[in-house]
């Protein structure tokens, strides 16, 4: 019987046992964990591991309201808070700190998870997920004062109230960065062309990827803080590390109009990554699997393409225990 995928999870890692096993390229893109108390006036963030440093443009609809409902604050180094577009399920976030200043952005919603983002500073708004869906969030601007200490400039608390649980996931954000004429939406649709059915889209463009996108052990090897994939580029060479998989494939699906989480949280003692899905078939379902003529088995492109869907990979990710989630992007 023809090997079908159908959308369960996608486990994709950014910070991935390389090829068949082998060492972690601990810290691949992967945002960092606080330890902080939020109210005080001084904070610490673990730097440790990479922060991404621009999330990417929200969405192409043709009317999208910025500037309507903002809220300023900070003093002598004034931060902006756009919250226009809360039903979408983004926040926009400026601060104009001077040049050399380090900020960063911390985002606590309903579900009391505390998102820590990188912030530019010359005054140009960035775009942050509201991934807890509906509810209350507490967006706070963050400067640094020294090592990884940081002084509160600005906190607000706002009510989002999504248009649908899927706003979130159907746009790029710091991690999954594209745009509607870029290389990589064009190669979905035509990867995609005359497929109406959702599972079928995710097939395709699982397929593609394992098939095409080879490691790249010299970029694993040398991968700065800040780091964002450039989804155009791994699609052009052919060749990325972990997070480039799963930003290209996310990609890919949303921009087909398939719902897409990228969750991040521990595959075993790894920081890594998957892909979570949505189909009107199906609804949230947390695995994509094969059927190879007698049963269905978990998969995860990294794994697959590095491991050559070895029996020993496919048995690791096949077991749901060794994945532990922790943020969505």
């Amino acid at each position: 019987m023809q090997k079908r995928l159908i959308a369960l999870l996608v486990p994709l890692a950014l910070v991935l046992l390389c090829a068949a096993g082998g060492a972690a390229a601990a810290g691949e893109g992967l945002p960092d964990e606080a330890y902080l108390t939020e109210d005080a006036l001084t904070i610490a963030f673990d730097e440790s591991v990479p922060l991404g440093a621009s999330p990417g443009a929200v969405g192409w609809e043709p009317t999208v309201a910025y500037g309507t409902v903002t809220y300023r604050g900070g003093g002598s180094c004034p931060a902006t808070i756009d919250a226009s577009n809360l039903a979408d399920g983004y926040v926009r976030v400026s601060c104009n700190a001077g040049a050399g200043a380090r900020l960063k952005v911390l985002i606590t919603g309903p579900d009391k998870v505390r998102y820590t983002y990188n912030l530019k500073n010359d005054g140009t708004y960035e775009t942050f997920p509201l991934s807890a869906g509906s509810g209350s969030y507490k967006i706070g601007v963050y400067k640094n004062i020294s090592g990884t200490s940081y002084s509160t400039l600005y906190t607000k608390t706002v009510r989002a109230e999504l248009k649908d649980e899927f706003a979130p996931f159907l746009r790029p954000n710091q991690y999954v960065n594209y745009t509607a004429d870029c290389k990589t939406v064009a190669k979905a649709a035509e990867l995609t062309a005359g497929v109406t059915d959702e599972l079928q889209k995710v097939a395709a463009i699982y397929d593609y990827v394992v098939h095409n996108v080879s490691y790249d052990m010299r970029k694993a090897a040398t991968v700065q803080s800040g780091y964002l994939p450039d989804v155009d580029t791994i699609l052009e060479t052919r060749k990325g590390i972990c997070f480039d998989y799963a930003a290209l494939m996310a990609a890919m699906l949303r921009s087909q109009g398939v719902p897409t989480k990228l969750v991040v949280g521990y595959a075993g003692e790894v920081y890594h990554a998957w892909l979570t899905v949505y189909t009107e078939e199906t609804g949230w379902v947390e695995a994509v699997v094969f059927f190879d003529g007698s049963t269905w088995k978990r998969m995860d492109p990294t794994f697959a393409s590095t491991g050559r869907e070895s029996k020993r990979i496919i048995d690791y990710i096949n077991d749901p225990a060794n994945y532990q989630q922790k943020f969505l992007y």
